[in-house]
């Protein structure tokens, strides 16, 4: 089994997204220890947002290409996904940019559009400084929705979220929410076995 871990957060060793996907990976590996990880860091190793004209032996396109690769090869992806102003960071969504790619990702039938990319599994580690799963703000949330939405558009539907939401409203609920988290963690490997 493949596993293709993302990370987008810029906040390097204080970010929380960063550490809830790096406890999913750990756990997943642990119980499957044939496991083989592919690990991409967007925030260190930024992608250039996709441009319409772009040379097929340009730097970008082969990078665009690899990036591709392995969401392809992947049977299993954990993204993480701290929400920066309700939404994703633009780290983030240049990956996305690269893999929703029509005739490979996706494709348009008189029926209408269908996902190519079904099958996978997508674990996805999202953290917030305030709450928007509930709530007055839940209408601000642009950020679970618009991953549910685009990886729906490219036929996945095994989509699942662990949230660490109002880390930023007090040291308190940080570890709290923290901690929530990672006790979901716990029941989400039991699946992927």
């Amino acid at each position: 089994m493949k596993l293709l871990h993302l990370d987008a957060s810029p906040l390097g060793q204080h970010s929380v997204s960063r550490e809830l996907t790096a406890a999913i990976v750990n756990q997943l590996a642990e119980e499957s220890p044939s496991l083989q990880i592919t690990y991409r860091d967007l925030s260190t190793h930024t992608l250039p947002h996709w441009t319409p004209v772009m040379d097929a032996e340009s730097d970008a396109a082969k990078l665009g290409q690899v990036v591709l690769d392995e969401f392809l090869e992947a049977d299993v992806v954990v993204i993480g996904a701290p929400m920066y102003n309700f939404g994703i960071p633009s780290q983030l969504k240049a990956w996305i940019d690269r893999v929703v790619v029509a005739g490979k990702t996706f494709r348009y039938t008189p029926a209408g559009p269908e996902g190519l990319a079904g099958g996978k599994r997508v674990i996805i580690a999202s953290s917030r400084g305030g709450v928007y799963s509930t709530g007055p703000a839940a209408g601000m949330d642009f950020q679970e929705n618009y991953l549910r939405a685009v990886l729906g558009f490219i036929g996945i539907d095994d989509v699942q979220f662990i949230r660490a939401e109002g880390v930023n409203m007090s040291a308190e609920h940080k570890v709290k929410a923290i901690a929530s988290a990672r006790h979901s963690i716990g029941s989400l490997a039991t699946k992927a076995a």
